[in-house]
């Protein structure tokens, strides 16, 4: 990771990884992820209020208000409140939604303003969105290929109980049940990683002055397969459709991505 200081490089990851245990409550109602998530949020919490305090230090003798320091300031303040909501009004899903702009908000800023004194020029900052997109599509896509596999498996096992044909290699295979809470657990990382990468490269390609090359092939294949995953998770999470269902959803939406990498060499600029 390339951008020109630690501080901030920490807090968008840390971020990333408190918005995995929320989306992880939100599929499944879990009090433990809901707990390291907001212990995680409350460490952001914590790194942004250091660097605004640094901030505000080092430029004591120059009273202006930066734009890099408004938008930081306005992703604490998101911050502040989604913690107070989850303290004392507990509002779940606001508290989600909040921190997904805040997110957003932290990985634009990158494009104003200042670090260590630094300015940022366009070219560099592109760099470094491009390195937090790029970690953030590869973890994505390992979760879901994960989640792929073990759909599979899903489908394979339903159907050899289904017309009861046994064997050594069926035994080996863990319970219907198993395989399903692990590949939501797959879901649970791959859906919201694969959506914060595209958020950044879409604030990446706005801020360069490129929304034309929102059109190309590779970035609406990437949205398609975004649209099926969060279908994916309304009809489990909200629907309650049965593990065969969902196994078969869950293929098809990984179909999509599959189309989205083989068809890479038809994208303009990818």
């Amino acid at each position: 990771m390339g951008t020109a200081n630690w501080m901030y490089d920490a807090i968008i990851y840390i971020y990333a990884l408190s918005l995995l245990f929320y989306f992880s409550d939100f599929m499944n109602a879990s009090r433990r992820a809901k707990r390291i998530g907001t212990g995680l949020l409350i460490f952001v919490w914590m790194l942004q209020t250091g660097y605004l305090v640094m901030k505000v230090v080092s430029s004591v003798d120059t009273p202006i208000l930066t734009t890099f320091e408004y938008w930081l300031a306005f992703s604490w303040l998101l911050v502040t409140i989604s913690l107070v909501i989850s303290r004392f009004f507990f509002i779940d899903y606001i508290v989600f939604f909040v921190n997904v702009v805040s997110f957003a908000v932290l990985a634009l800023n990158l494009y104003s303003g200042t670090v260590e004194g630094e300015t940022y020029d366009i070219w560099q900052t592109t760099r470094d969105l491009l390195y937090i997109h790029i970690s953030l599509i590869l973890c994505a896509y390992a979760a879901l290929t994960i989640g792929a596999l073990l759909a599979g498996m899903y489908l394979f096992l339903h159907h050899r109980l289904k017309v009861k044909r046994w064997s050594k290699f069926v035994r080996r295979y863990p319970s219907l049940d198993t395989i399903e809470r692990y590949a939501d657990r797959a879901v649970i990382i791959g859906v919201p990683l694969l959506a914060m990468s595209l958020a950044v490269a879409v604030i990446s390609l706005l801020v360069e002055g490129r929304p034309m090359l929102l059109l190309d092939w590779k970035v609406l294949t990437s949205f398609a397969a975004l649209v099926m995953y969060i279908t994916y998770v309304y009809q489990r999470a909200v629907n309650k459709r049965p593990g065969k269902q969902l196994a078969k959803l869950y293929i098809l939406s990984f179909t999509m991505l599959l189309l989205n990498l083989i068809t890479s060499s038809f994208s303009s600029f990818h």
